[in-house]
């Protein structure tokens, strides 16, 4: 059951940051020069999908370890989003609020006055160096997916993506260097993926981050997590490592790869673990200013279900294509259509109530 008392309190924080941010803010706008004003930003963003899946679920749904759109054979919203900006050269701060299914269905473990926050965090410069101290609710250190579709190359997300984090809370303190080549942050976290630690939790979670890019086209980052995701009296360690690359070939093509891997004690206090990992492979094509096409290849294996439990019970392990095509309408309006195909070494799908093993 939740803690209503800790429910509470994080919305009453929660509540008044936000009316801090969005009343105040205004009132900061037009009472002071255009100088100031211009530090502020405010965007909109909105992405609209319909989705076939070819097994036709009943309860409309794809396998539980889909987040994003996931909802099948209905028009429907995945993310629409209000964000507001706040950047000088010593401060920053960005509050966002959202609605649609991603945050219905990521978002589900988290109070209910919670789903609908995207982003709250506010940083502070510490030196003339390019050293921040970040505090709040930030999009995650891991991966190079996120939750909005424009930045990523496919229409649909990855299954290394919808089930590593998308966002995180906490402190991040973090260092780019002079030339803009290396970046490097460590991470005082409230766990894996979480606004509201796990209910009976007192180990703090932890992550890091370097990033190196020899040039302007390439791309080289690690990324890790140390924590746990149970309460105290069922506490298992948790240990996770995201590695990636990114290459702009030339004007037309460009190619990413990563790879994930984490293990997880068995029982509390065991030198036992249980392992899984998953690598993602893409190619992002530009045939015109108008046109993109994007290739990817994917599989994922967790044999003990540390994080994804198969709707037949079979061990999860199964490969992935995707094909996809973008038009840019307009400056602001992106169209895309995708056809993705899964496939798995055991019958972990369902088709008509039977156990299949593609999709």
């Amino acid at each position: 059951m939740k803690n209503q008392e800790c429910d509470k309190g994080c919305f009453c924080f929660f509540r008044t940051t936000l009316i801090a941010f969005f009343f105040l803010c205004p009132g900061v706008l037009f009472s002071q020069t255009d100088t100031v004003a211009r530090h502020f930003s405010f965007t909109g963003y909105i992405e609209g999908y319909y989705s076939y899946d070819f097994a036709d679920p009943s309860d409309k749904l794809k396998p539980p370890y889909f987040y994003s759109f996931n909802r099948h054979n209905e028009p429907n919203i995945n993310l629409a989003m209000l964000k507001a900006s706040y950047l000088t050269n010593k401060f920053r701060a960005n509050a966002a609020l959202m609605a649609g299914t991603y945050s219905q269905y990521n978002l589900a473990a988290e109070p209910e006055l919670l789903r609908y926050l995207y982003e709250l965090n506010v940083g502070v410069k510490l030196s003339r160096k390019d050293l921040w101290l970040d505090a709040g609710v930030m999009s995650s250190h891991i991966g190079f997916e996120s939750a909005i579709g424009k930045d990523c190359w496919s229409l649909t997300r990855s299954i290394m993506a919808e089930n590593s984090p998308y966002y995180e809370t906490g402190v991040k303190l973090g260092y780019g260097s002079d030339n803009g080549k290396w970046y490097a942050a460590i991470l005082f976290l409230a766990g894996w993926q979480r606004m509201k630690p796990v209910e009976g939790n007192s180990l703090p979670s932890f992550g890091t981050q370097l990033q190196y890019r020899p040039t302007d086209k390439i791309v080289f980052n690690s990324s890790s997590f140390i924590g746990t995701d149970k309460p105290d009296s069922a506490r298992k360690m948790r240990y996770f490592h995201d590695l990636y690359g990114i290459f702009k070939l030339n004007a037309k093509l460009s190619l990413q790869a990563a790879f994930d891997v984490g293990a997880e004690q068995k029982e509390k206090n065991s030198s036992s673990y249980n392992f899984w990992y998953t690598w993602v492979a893409g190619m992002s094509y530009s045939w015109n200013r108008r046109l993109t096409s994007g290739l990817r290849l994917e599989y994922y294996q967790d044999k003990n279900a540390v994080i994804i439990s198969t709707e037949t019970g079979a061990p999860m392990a199964v490969y992935g294509a995707s094909l996809n095509f973008d038009i840019t309408v307009l400056k602001n309006l992106l169209w895309r259509i995708e056809g993705r195909l899964l496939n798995g070494k055991d019958d972990v799908f369902l088709e008509d109530g039977r156990a299949v093993n593609a999709n």
